[in-house]
Formats: structure tokens, C-alpha cells, sequence
């Protein structure tokens, strides 16, 4: 999951993306990481769904859903990019079972709830759907006066909460924890970038340039000492420390600049090493979760492998059983049964 963006890899993921909290969750993490590339992302899940099979179309909406939503603090970028995509899609999803299309509908209403979108845009989007009624307009107006009475402590909740609700294809609803990282503002940068930044580090410190440090470590005494001055006796010698001056003064402010310079260029380094870091971290704790995940299933298909080879060793042999014909009259044939 720490790979660059490519389009063949984002397909490949779509390809392997289910129905499960954790796989939606991990393939809309990803898609954050790489947010700069949005409008590919939503070009290409907007060609994928349209070819993707019946029974993945709801799954591939409840990844733009989960995107949509836990790419806000970072960016508009993803929620306006699929707001302008969305009616083709609902339009798409018109024509799918009336169970899939009232899990939309439950959708487009947690959008309308949590103002992800306008109203206006929902209705557009209930329109396309097929489910154009209105919302009830206590509703919304009842959590807008919410916010207005306690700015505080919506602000506050919006900060930490995490829940999310998703309607699974039987029509469960399931309750789980969003993998929104919680980094400062900043995007994670592509691996690409980060070695770039290093090399470009690597091949600029000023603080290792050990010509121009021992140029400096050489300079005169009297260029840095003032009480120095006082012995100089005539106007040659001053003009000559003048020149001097003027010298340690040029080598040393282009010095200063160049480590300010590496300065901010580490800083800069840092603060990409730290936010990819982070989002190393959020991908390493979601593959610890799949792999504990997949551990359980995989003892359990052990578990009805064992059983089921207990079961075939109880069942009877039945290439040892005795011929049943055996000591009796054969059966006639087919000539014998149809002759007049």
C-alpha cells in the first residue's frame, strides 16, 4: 500500500477491493496519501463502476464515500472533484435492485446530515437515483440550530469523531472506525519526491564544506577582532585590512546564507519525512488489522478442513461393499423387457 500513484495500480486495487469496513477503509487511506492526483482517481473510479460488476457497484460508492469524508480536513479537492461526477453515477446506479438503491438513498441522507454536500446537489443526486423525495426540513434545520447554539463543541466532536455508518448488500447496517489520519496540514508526499529531497539535501550541505569552512578558520585575526585596530599605524595597513574586511565579510554572509538555506531545506525534510512517516504508520496498523483479520479466517478453513477429514475417514467404503447381484438372477436386459 506505501507504492506511488499509477492508474494500472489504482485499477489493480478497485480490482481487489470487497464489501469489508477494512478494505475500504485501506484502499481510501491510499487514495488520500495520493490526493494530488484526485482528478485521475475520480476519472478512473468513474470508468471502473460503469464496468464493474452488479454486485461491486454499492461497494465502489461507499469508497467514494469514505473518501469523501475523511479527505475534508485535508482538501475540498476529492468533494468537489466527485460532486461534479456523482449525478452520472447516481444515474448509472438507477438502474440497479430496489435494496441497493435504498442503501444510496440512506446515503445521500448521511451527506445531507452532515452537510457533505448542498441540499440542493442531494436532490440532484435523489433525482438521478430515482428517489426524489423530499427531506423532512426539520431535520436539517434542528442541526443547523445545534451548531449555531454550540460552535465549541461541534467544532470539537468534528475534530475526533471517527464512527461511520455503512450499509452492507443484505441491508445490515454496520458501525465502524474511520482511518482518518489525524497529521498536521501538509500532503504526504510520494516516495519519489522524499528520495529527491534527500539527494538534493545530500549534494547541498553547506555545513560539510570543508573549503569554504577552512577559508574561513584562515582569516586574520584582525578582521574579527576590533581592539585589533588601535595598532594600526598608517593608511596602507588600514586600507589593506579594509580589503580583508571586506572579504570575510562576502565569504561569511554568502556562508550564512547557504546554511539558512540548508537550514529550511532540512526542516522542509523533516516535515516530509514526518507526515509520510505518519501515514506509513496508519498503513502499517491497517495491514497488522488485515493480517490479524485473515489469520482467523485462515484457522478456521483449517478448522472445516480438519472436520471434514474426520467426516470423509467415518463414511463408508462403498467400493468394499458386496455386490448386491451377487447369488441372484441377472436383471434382464433391454431386448428381453420390450420383446412381444
Amino acid at each position: 500500500m506505501a507504492g506511488g500513484f499509477t492508474e494500472s495500480a489504482f485499477i489493480k486495487k478497485l480490482a481487489e477491493l470487497n464489501n469489508s469496513s477494512q478494505s475500504i477503509q485501506t484502499l481510501s487511506l491510499w487514495l488520500i496519501h495520493h490526493r494530488k492526483h484526485y482528478s485521475t482517481v475520480v476519472k478512473i473510479w468513474m470508468r471502473e463502476i460503469i464496468k464493474a460488476k452488479e454486485n461491486k457497484k454499492l461497494t465502489f460508492m461507499y469508497l467514494a464515500n469514505d473518501v469523501i469524508q475523511n479527505s475534508r480536513k485535508k482538501g475540498p479537492e476529492y468533494g468537489q472533484e466527485f460532486g461534479i461526477h456523482l449525478k452520472k453515477a447516481f444515474e448509472h446506479m438507477a438502474r440497479s435492485d430496489e435494496k441497493t438503491k435504498n442503501s444510496l438513498d440512506r446515503l445521500l441522507t448521511i451527506w445531507n446530515d452532515r452537510g457533505i454536500y448542498d441540499e440542493i446537489l442531494i436532490s440532484e443526486f435523489k433525482r438521478a437515483l430515482g428517489k426524489d423525495e423530499q427531506q423532512p426540513p426539520t431535520k436539517r434545520a434542528k442541526i443547523s440550530e445545534r451548531k449555531n447554539k454550540s460552535p465549541a463543541r461541534e467544532r470539537k466532536k468534528s475534530e475526533t469523531e471517527k464512527i461511520v455508518e455503512v450499509q452492507n448488500l443484505d441491508g445490515t447496517i454496520e458501525t465502524h472506525v474511520h482511518l482518518s489520519p489525524h497529521t498536521p496540514p501538509g500532503d504526504p508526499p510520494e516516495p519519489e519526491e522524499l528520495v529527491k529531497a534527500i539527494q538534493e539535501l545530500e549534494l547541498n550541505i553547506a555545513s560539510s564544506d570543508e573549503i569554504v569552512r577552512e577559508r574561513i578558520a584562515q582569516l586574520p585575526r584582525e578582521v574579527s577582532e576590533v581592539s585589533l585596530i588601535s595598532k594600526i599605524e598608517d593608511k596602507e595597513a588600514a586600507e589593506k585590512l579594509s580589503i580583508q574586511v571586506g572579504e570575510a565579510v562576502h565569504l561569511l554572509s554568502q556562508y550564512n546564507m547557504r546554511l539558512a538555506a540548508e537550514m529550511d531545506h532540512r526542516k522542509k525534510v523533516a516535515m516530509m519525512m514526518r507526515d509520510f512517516l505518519h501515514v506509513q504508520e496508519e498503513l502499517l496498523a491497517q495491514a497488522e488489522r488485515n493480517l490479524e483479520e485473515y489469520q482467523e479466517k485462515l484457522l478456521k478453513v483449517f478448522s472445516v478442513r480438519s472436520e471434514l477429514h474426520n467426516h470423509i475417514r467415518n463414511l463408508p467404503d462403498l467400493t468394499q461393499l458386496p455386490n448386491v447381484t451377487d447369488g441372484l438372477a441377472p436383471l434382464p436386459s433391454a431386448e428381453h423387457l420390450f420383446m412381444q
